[in-house]
């Protein structure tokens, strides 16, 4: 007898049958307690769904803008100080959460952005600018200098480490 097709549940797809289970028990168990935790959840997606959506964009915009010859040109191997300049520049002047910029720095990766440049640029977002003035006010400019300067310079130097100890795939 022939073997039939059957269609093989993911893991992911189980999962999420197991945690839509478990939250009806326990609507069923504790109703106000099934409510507060669906409010709760509808709160995070308020905060989350504009983050993610600004993630979208940046991808589309980073997808029809930047072909692979231009990422390579600007920050690939053969990119140089400039690409460095760039990365550290773009990398202090992000804003926004860190876990949105993750996949817009894979997506400019999978077009030839050096590893180096990758992680400098998420290192050097610790340097913000619109807190200088305030950490100037508390530390003094002597201190905001100086950190400042090691800020920038461990960027390049973690940039550089990290693709001895991790380099690109390709």
């Amino acid at each position: 007898m022939p073997r039939q097709n059957r269609h093989k549940v993911s893991g992911s797809w189980l999962f999420l049958a197991i945690v839509l289970c478990i939250y009806g028990l326990s609507g069923l168990l504790d109703p106000d307690a099934a409510s507060a935790a669906l409010a709760l959840f509808y709160h995070i997606m308020q905060q989350v769904l504009p983050i993610l959506g600004m993630v979208f964009v940046l991808l589309f915009v980073a997808d029809v803008l930047l072909t692979p010859a231009r990422v390579r040109q600007y920050l690939g191997a053969e990119s140089g100080l400039k690409g460095w300049m760039l990365a550290v520049s773009a990398g202090i002047l992000s804003t926004g959460p860190v876990y949105a910029w993750y996949a817009v720095v894979a997506e400019m990766q999978s077009k030839g952005m050096r590893t180096a440049l990758a992680a400098a640029f998420l290192y050097s977002r610790a340097l913000k600018l619109p807190l200088l003035p305030l950490m100037i006010y508390y530390f003094g400019a002597g201190y905001t200098s100086v950190l400042c300067l090691y800020l920038l310079a461990f960027a390049v130097i973690n940039g550089i480490l990290v693709e001895k100890l991790a380099p690109m795939r390709a």
